[in-house]
């Protein structure tokens, strides 16, 4: 078991030195701090979603900012696609498809922003979603994986993790990024 544990963490360990050498990481993560920061200083909300453990990653991101991350202020206007009873009533309505993009078409509005979550970029509810926020004036901001996908080509600002034999690997690259955005975004509107 000693060896197991080493061997995933070693792993995790090499991921992340990858993610942090690619020359879009930092760039890339700097334009989506100021995209949330600005939206939430001009009076907009951010809504997240994705799928399984995506959507869970969505759910932590809004109630940091709803709750708090690392010091106490004020709540930040913060939503997830994650009601059960509104996914499962737009599945049996529409589809599961147009969940997320029937969400943001009725609570998105222009100046808000939608981060997308998802570990093969090709998840057809979160690129819907992208499409109806583009309609509503949002900018997208894409938490992905690196190569040709929808997200990375739909997103106004795609973050993407390395490509990995397995999708736990991508998540957590992608909590980390979620980490320093809330980060990037307390300290830039209430100091340390």
């Amino acid at each position: 078991m000693d060896d197991l544990i080493k061997f995933d963490l070693e792993e995790a360990l090499d991921e992340m030195q990858r993610f942090l050498a690619q020359e879009h990481t930092i760039p890339s993560m700097n334009i989506a701090a100021r995209m949330l920061v600005d939206a939430l200083q001009h009076g907009n909300k951010i809504i997240s979603c994705g799928n399984g453990g995506s959507l869970c990653d969505a759910t932590h991101f809004a109630e940091e900012l709803t709750g708090r991350y690392r010091d106490n202020r004020c709540s930040l206007p913060a939503i997830s696609i994650n009601d059960p009873a509104f996914l499962t009533c737009t599945a049996n309505d529409f589809s599961y498809e147009d969940a997320f993009a029937r969400y943001v078409e009725g609570v998105g509005a222009s100046g808000d922003v939608l981060l997308a979550i998802s570990t093969s970029g090709n998840s057809e509810n979160v690129v819907r979603a992208v499409t109806a926020a583009h309609r509503k004036g949002m900018p997208v901001i894409a938490l992905t994986v690196e190569g040709d996908n929808k997200l990375t080509r739909y997103a106004d600002v795609a973050i993407c993790a390395p490509c990995a034999p397995h999708s736990d690997r991508i998540q957590e690259i992608h909590i980390k990024v979620i980490h320093t955005l809330i980060h990037a975004i307390e300290v830039s509107m209430f100091g340390k």
